[in-house]
């Protein structure tokens, strides 16, 4: 068992980041002193339920499951899937030179505002966009920066139009959990900075789901948001999953 899947047990999975920053897997969690706890800012419920559940470890859970192949590797993720509203209708409206010069205008849009939250864009999908808010760089509120880049990448969009003067509308979808990351290589074909695990798909499928113009965020986000990017979302983003 993993570090991040112990926390994620526990509900309090908004600790894997702190933890996995500072080194703590699960064969030093049972030597973790009370001013270790006070380092790491964990609450005083929270430390009290974490205790309680080191007590009852089985030692083999203190084992940690083998490394994954090659150079991927195993992180707590916010994941974010981008979509382009009507892309086929337009495209049927619009000269494809005007169509390609607002994919460009989109695209160039959203990594602005992804590169000001330390996001990393990890690949292109036809008219959508899949982003990493936790790699290769961790930051401790990913989460928050994931669902912040999302309202600011919907009032970016919003000031897009077409050549013909209609405006341009995204869904946004935003999950969190525990993938494997890292470079799928299979024969001559290879997808670089690829995740495994089902984070990656429940983003896609509430994507599915979002309205234009909206961001919907997973309970699995939701739960990592601090008390002041509550507020921020409350009028525009909705919570699902």
């Amino acid at each position: 068992m993993q570090i991040a899947e112990w926390l994620e047990k526990l509900g309090l999975g908004q600790y894997a980041e702190r933890f996995a920053q500072n080194g703590i897997d699960m064969g030093v969690l049972p030597e973790l002193m009370v001013e270790d706890f006070d380092k790491l800012g964990v609450l005083l419920g929270h430390r009290r339920k974490m205790l309680r559940a080191i007590a009852d470890l089985d030692p083999a859970a203190l084992i940690a499951s083998p490394a994954p192949p090659h150079d991927a590797e195993r992180r707590h993720l916010t994941v974010m899937f981008c979509d382009l509203v009507g892309s086929t209708a337009l495209s049927a409206r619009l000269d494809p030179e005007d169509l390609w010069e607002v994919i460009r205008a989109y695209r160039a849009a959203c990594g602005r505002v992804i590169a000001a939250y330390d996001g990393r864009i990890a690949r292109f999908v036809g008219d959508g966009i899949l982003v990493y808010f936790g790699y290769p760089r961790a930051h401790e509120d990913d989460a928050e920066r994931a669902v912040r880049a999302g309202l600011d990448i919907i009032a970016a969009i919003r000031q897009l139009k077409t050549g013909a003067g209609e405006r341009v509308e995204l869904r946004i979808a935003i999950a969190t959990g525990l993938v494997v990351v890292g470079d799928l290589i299979s024969g001559d074909a290879s997808e670089e900075h690829a995740t495994v695990g089902d984070t990656p798909n429940l983003a896609a499928r509430l994507q599915s789901l979002a309205e234009p113009g909206a961001v919907v965020v997973a309970s699995s986000t939701r739960r990592l948001l601090g008390d002041s990017s509550r507020f921020a979302i409350s009028a525009a983003a909705r919570s699902r999953g």
